[in-house]
């Protein structure tokens, strides 16, 4: 595992974004974890989180692309830290883009924030996490009817691991769905093979019992 992603899972945990306990998700799952994107809050924690997010993106789609897509309301904070972050990395000047949840008809008017998208461009969509792929249902929509514009993938910070609609992964599933590629910084098990017995800060976060909990979790819900 690179060291970026060794790093990655220790800052979200010092981030509070990470935690472990007994957790109802959306979906009515119990989960022994949950992930939180929204408890980055402050511009240094931000700064961190976009060289994590340009790193990985690097390394899995290269700089050979043109926009860097987040949906609202959460990728939009996302992708701004990001473009900045890939420049400031790499060199490369990526235009940022957006959507409003409700369409904006004066002024700035239109869906998009941020950069226009327009024929020829080469899009990565980026997200917190992803569990159901039900976001990518509008996102995707809204960023074909821009133009003839190419989606190259989606990066999320987490891989969770568990089914999605059917028996794959939701990042499986958006896979064959969209015909692009998806990645994520992280997956839960390299989460779990980073913490596990280990100490973080003097206490360990991912003993035997829990251990145990987040294999009987995946026993009944994880990916196949």
């Amino acid at each position: 595992m690179s060291s970026y992603k060794q790093e990655f899972i220790q800052f979200m945990i010092e981030s509070d974004v990470l935690k472990f306990g007994d957790f109802t998700l959306k979906s009515g799952r119990k989960s022994p974890f949950f992930m939180n994107a929204g408890a980055y809050v402050t511009g240094s924690q931000l700064m961190k989180l976009g060289e994590y997010y340009a790193q990985a993106i690097h390394e899995a789609y290269g700089d050979d692309f043109d926009v860097l897509f987040g949906p609202a309301y959460k990728g939009i904070p996302l992708s701004v830290a990001t473009t900045i972050a890939f420049s400031k990395l790499y060199g490369k000047e990526i235009r940022y883009c957006s959507n409003r949840k409700e369409e904006k008809d004066h002024g700035d008017a239109g869906i998009l924030l941020g950069s226009k998208i327009k024929d020829g461009d080469r899009v990565v969509i980026i997200e917190d996490v992803t569990t159901s792929g039900k976001s990518m249902e509008e996102t995707v929509p809204i960023v074909k009817a821009q133009g003839d514009v190419k989606i190259l993938g989606l990066m999320v910070s987490l891989n969770r691991m568990e089914r999605g609609k059917g028996e794959k992964s939701a990042l499986e599933e958006i896979k064959d769905l969209y015909g692009f590629e998806t990645n994520a910084i992280v997956s839960m098990a390299d989460v779990v093979e980073t913490l596990y017995n280990k100490e973080v800060n003097g206490k360990v976060l991912i003993d035997d019992e829990l251990k145990a909990r987040i294999d009987a979790y995946y026993e009944e819900y994880g990916a196949k």
